[in-house]
């Protein structure tokens, strides 16, 4: 239903959806339409999605995008680079809390990478789908975040197979191959559909254990 406007008051702002990008210390309209940016290019892409599209969104205009942000490309790569930021540090908190047994810190990151995918899906689906769409200095900065994280994946399971507790003959395509079925969950995920988050955590935690050749 349209929103009723009482006489002589202006129709509210318009309010995106929260998202996770957002810092405490971010200037709020700043904060706005990166929220807005992440609706708007989630529903449109990022080459769908006009500046003034966003600024819409926001409940303000491209002007005041402008000075806040450089251009879309900027926005663009702000939410990337937010968006690996936080999966990094989910990912190396959840590693250090996991103790030395490699299937336990494979158990680890897998349930980070699987959790980030399903509580940032927007996020998630936009900086995987638009890494195309960044010109070559934000691309740069995006792929060297996303080779850190695979990284981290790929010494879990090198140090495993090292110990004798994984037996793929194949370590590093084998935690690429983890990883690869992690990200994917955003494209597929619903919440409220037949797998709780937690299933769908510990079914991948056992397909990557398989992935490696676990020897329980």
């Amino acid at each position: 239903m349209p929103r009723v406007v009482a006489p002589g008051r202006s129709a509210p702002s318009p309010v995106p959806p929260p998202t996770v990008l957002t810092r405490p210390d971010d200037e709020p309209t700043a904060a706005t339409l990166l929220a807005a940016a992440v609706e708007v290019m989630a529903v449109n892409g990022y080459h769908g999605s006009s500046v003034r599209d966003i600024a819409s969104a926001a409940g303000t205009s491209p002007a005041v995008l402008y000075h806040h942000y450089a251009s879309k490309q900027g926005l663009l790569v702000t939410l990337c680079d937010r968006s690996l930021d936080l999966l990094l540090h989910a990912t190396e908190d959840a590693l250090d809390d996991a103790g030395h047994e490699p299937a336990a810190r494979l158990d680890a990151i897998v349930g980070a990478h699987v959790r980030f995918h399903m509580d940032s899906q927007r996020e998630s689906l936009i900086g995987n789908s638009e890494l195309r769409a960044l010109e070559p200095a934000g691309r740069a900065l995006v792929i060297a975040k996303r080779d850190a994280q695979q990284r981290l994946f790929d010494r879990v399971v090198r140090d495993g197979t090292r110990e004798g507790v994984f037996t793929t003959a194949h370590p590093r395509d084998a935690a690429r191959f983890v990883v690869t079925a992690c990200t994917g969950v955003a494209t597929w995920y619903r919440p409220g559909g037949a797998l709780h988050p937690e299933q769908v955590v510990a079914r991948h935690r056992a397909i990557a254990l398989d992935a490696v050749g676990h020897r329980r």
